[in-house]
């Protein structure tokens, strides 16, 4: 098919269908903030009207926020070559369909509107949130404004994550969706909530790192520094286990220290073993399946937060 031919056609509209997959809403892993956040709350008081308020517009805008920095970050993939480096056209037809701006499914134009109109409703709902929320630590209104303009640069305008800040920006947004709202609603995050809330966050990172590696040849042309781009093979691999260790100290050191209940611990042994085949299968020579890896991280972080949630039900709260 020619898709210039198509795009140029008057009247042509693209399928929402295009748009659900330049946002990128089949990888759901930060909105599983919302389901942890209700189990870390409902079980204490119960939430009153602004609460609710607080985690739907939270939830509304963060999916607005993704869908904004996805659409952009294929629009700058798309002009400085590096997606059609790493999905070129002997990627699988499933994999290169969640690029419309290469198939021809979707213009350029098209395609940042859609993205500057996601982030209007994602400042929308975050600022109305911030407007209703019962409590407002100065911490939580910090970490919301600054993910706000943190999320659409991710590869836009400061292209945060062409300059060495894609690994912590992965965890950021994690961290900022669940201890945020929780602050806003509570006025506070300690102890297991904080715990909570650093795990929940290292799970997108934890699968993203693997994704760099796949996408090395692509990032390095374009001078997008990441780990895998800067470090060699064995220095990043180094890298992935430290935050592999960081997320099994968080699970098993709270327990010890007081921060988790004294079960956290065994509760969480599910994921530290996932998290060593992660590693064992893409990054240990002999192996080095490294999107097979990637797909264990991120069945990995559902299963770490679906634990969470039942750890925050038996806990009877975040509290």
């Amino acid at each position: 098919m020619d898709h210039t031919a198509v795009l140029a056609r008057p009247g042509y509209a693209p399928s929402w269908r295009v748009y659900v997959r330049l946002a990128k809403l089949d990888i759901y892993d930060y909105y599983l903030a919302t389901p942890l956040l209700l189990a870390m709350l409902l079980p204490g008081e119960p939430l009153g009207a602004d609460g609710w308020a607080v985690l739907g517009l939270f939830l509304v805008g963060g999916v607005a926020m993704f869908a904004g920095l996805c659409s952009f970050d294929d629009v700058t993939g798309y002009r400085d070559g590096s997606d059609a480096a790493n999905y070129g056209p002997d990627a699988p037809a499933r994999r290169l369909a969640r690029k419309p701006l290469i198939t021809g499914a979707l213009g350029e134009a098209q395609a940042v509107r859609f993205a500057w109109s996601a982030i209007a409703v994602q400042f929308a709902c975050w600022g109305l949130a911030l407007a209703v929320a019962p409590h407002r630590p100065w911490w939580a209104v910090t970490a919301t404004g600054l993910c706000l303009f943190a999320g659409f640069q991710y590869s836009w305008w400061l292209r945060l994550s062409y300059r060495g800040w894609q690994e912590f920006l992965l965890a950021a947004y994690g961290w900022v969706f669940v201890l945020a709202p929780y602050g806003l609603v509570t006025g506070r995050a300690d102890g297991f909530a904080l715990v909570l809330g650093l795990v929940f966050g290292l799970g997108p990172l934890l699968f993203g790192v693997y994704s760099n590696v796949n996408d090395i040849a692509g990032d390095r042309a374009v001078g997008r520094r990441t780990v895998a781009v800067l470090a060699p093979p064995a220095g990043n691999a180094l890298f992935v286990a430290a935050l592999s260790l960081v997320e099994a100290a968080l699970l098993v050191l709270p327990a010890q220290l007081g921060a988790a209940p004294r079960w956290f611990a065994a509760l969480a042994v599910p994921v530290i073993v996932l998290r060593a085949g992660q590693f064992t299968l893409g990054l240990v020579a002999g192996s080095r399946e490294i999107l097979r890896a990637r797909r264990l991280g991120i069945h990995t972080h559902r299963v770490c937060t679906a634990l969470l949630i039942a750890a925050c039900l038996l806990n009877g709260g975040a509290a």
